[in-house]
């Protein structure tokens, strides 16, 4: 049975790499509204977030049970396939 401690921090660092890369909602309006999500300090955000997955899976590789291991992995791939996408602000360029 996963561990409820786990599976929160794992979520809770994917939501925050993704409330960077744009998915706004309650809890990151606010961030916005500050200019906390300003493009280039957001990829940041977003790239200290993945270390961080990545770092956890290496420190917990072996130690974790399926759903554990599956929801991590599952985080770090969407982490990283939303920083290898053109950001919103690129593609407004290219169309003129």
């Amino acid at each position: 049975m996963p561990n409820p401690e786990f599976v929160g921090l794992v979520n809770s660092l994917q939501a925050t790499a993704e409330a960077a890369l744009g998915d706004l909602n309650a809890a990151t309006a606010s961030a916005a509204r500050d200019g906390l999500l300003e493009e280039r300090r957001a990829r940041q955000t977003a790239e200290r977030s993945l270390k961080l997955l990545t770092m956890l899976a290496e420190k917990t590789r072996g130690n974790l049970d399926f759903t554990e291991a599956d929801l991590l992995t599952d985080a770090i791939a969407s982490v990283r396939e939303r920083l290898a996408a053109p950001s919103p602000s690129a593609d407004t360029t290219d169309a003129n």
